[in-house]
């Protein structure tokens, strides 16, 4: 990684403003995750080791652009404060004079959650002013939340352009990882991409074929493939507007692509349907692919033998419904097991890995979804661009 990190700027005695992803699954006013609170929990206790004091800022969900307590930050500074073993203060806002003077009267080892980035409407604009606003109360920024890092708002990107700026540790570690893959991956190296839609992902499906060995696909986008190629896909999801660019790209991939052989299908798309498996030509009418087949997986599993790097984005079957869940887990299975440097590209993969109970044994879970995929597209990320160069 060519960015700058914590560890190569002084943080004795700065107020260090950190932007953190606690973007987490509440109900009820309370956390029910806190995978990603405790996500940056090395960056945090290394700035509080060093002797700074910290003000954390996050967004939340999507307020309608103003304050909002549905999506106020508090229950995340509490499960914080909880985690850290000491107090956590909850700011008002995330800019203002009641802020400003709050963390003037900071003092090392002092932790303070700023409220909401998205009670402001200039937030998701990118809004210098608002920008200029926040950096005004810190004199280090830290990104450590590469699950935002895709987005150019004044808390990611616009920041940055008025602190000294660095990464995280979280940060860093995805961008180790991920980078991996774009950038100089081992061989040989196996993609996996799952998901819904092929629209979604064409330009991540071109830039992965150009560097790896084998492209596995499944999921809703492999239907549009395996209409490309022919078949009749009677109820399945299909893109028609997708097809045309999914024969393109089966020209040009040759036998580097592997799709899917046999399916697990549904009567309808509900979680007690009539399902059987048949093979990907003979769907009957009325019918849609709901997962991969077994012998689908046996030739998952020959394509990832002897596998170096393994990337993988987007479940290859509809596994919220336990009934046609089995592909996803069985895929989830075969790369605990293969030996090879496996990173999953965050949102519904990582939420498969760990309902497979193997997400332990990956070698590293991205926190970001979205981030990831436009990462594995090649694209530079603006909130990871604003940093500074090593």
């Amino acid at each position: 990684m060519n960015k700058k990190t914590v560890k190569d700027i002084d943080l004795k005695n700065k107020r260090v403003l950190m932007r953190v992803d606690f973007n987490v699954p509440m109900a009820d006013g309370k956390v029910t995750d806190d995978k990603r609170i405790r996500a940056s929990l090395p960056t945090i206790k290394y700035a509080l080791d060093q002797g700074a004091s910290l003000l954390l800022m996050s967004h939340l969900g999507r307020p309608k652009g103003g304050p909002d307590p549905v999506f106020s930050l508090r229950a995340a500074s509490e499960v914080l404060a909880g985690l850290l073993g000491r107090p956590v203060q909850m700011a008002p806002d995330c800019v203002g004079a009641e802020v400003e003077q709050m963390a003037k009267a900071l003092k090392p080892g002092d932790v303070l959650m700023l409220e909401n980035t998205r009670f402001h409407a200039g937030e998701e604009k990118n809004d210098l002013d608002l920008a200029k606003q926040m950096a005004a109360l810190g004199e280090v920024y830290v990104n450590d939340a590469f699950g935002s890092a895709h987005r150019a708002h004044s808390s990611t990107e616009g920041v940055a352009r008025f602190l000294p700026a660095v990464s995280g540790f979280l940060m860093e570690q995805e961008l180790e990882y991920l980078g991996r893959a774009v950038a100089n991956p081992e061989h040989p190296y196996i993609a996996i991409l799952g998901g819904a839609k092929i629209s979604d992902k064409i330009a991540v499906v071109e830039n992965l074929l150009a560097k790896c060995d084998r492209l596995i696909i499944g999921g809703g986008m492999a239907n549009t493939f395996l209409a490309a190629k022919g078949y009749d896909m009677q109820d399945s999801l299909v893109e028609a507007a997708s097809v045309e660019t999914a024969k393109g790209i089966l020209a040009k991939a040759g036998d580097k692509l592997v799709l899917p052989v046999d399916a697990v299908i549904a009567d309808k798309f509900e979680a007690e349907a009539q399902s059987r498996v048949v093979d990907v030509n003979q769907i009957p009418a009325g019918w849609r692919m709901m997962d991969v087949g077994p012998k689908t997986l046996e030739s998952y599993k020959r394509a990832l033998s002897g596998a170096r790097l393994i990337v993988w984005n987007g479940p290859v079957g509809v596994f919220e419904m336990p009934k046609f869940a089995e592909g996803t887990f069985a895929l989830a299975r075969l790369l605990a097991e293969s030996g090879a440097t496996t990173v999953i590209g965050g949102g519904d993969s990582a939420s498969a890995v760990k309902q497979a109970g193997v997400a332990k044994q990956m070698t590293h879970v991205s926190t970001g979804g979205g981030a990831s995929l436009e990462f594995l597209e090649g694209k530079e990320l603006p909130g990871v661009a604003a940093l500074l160069d090593q």
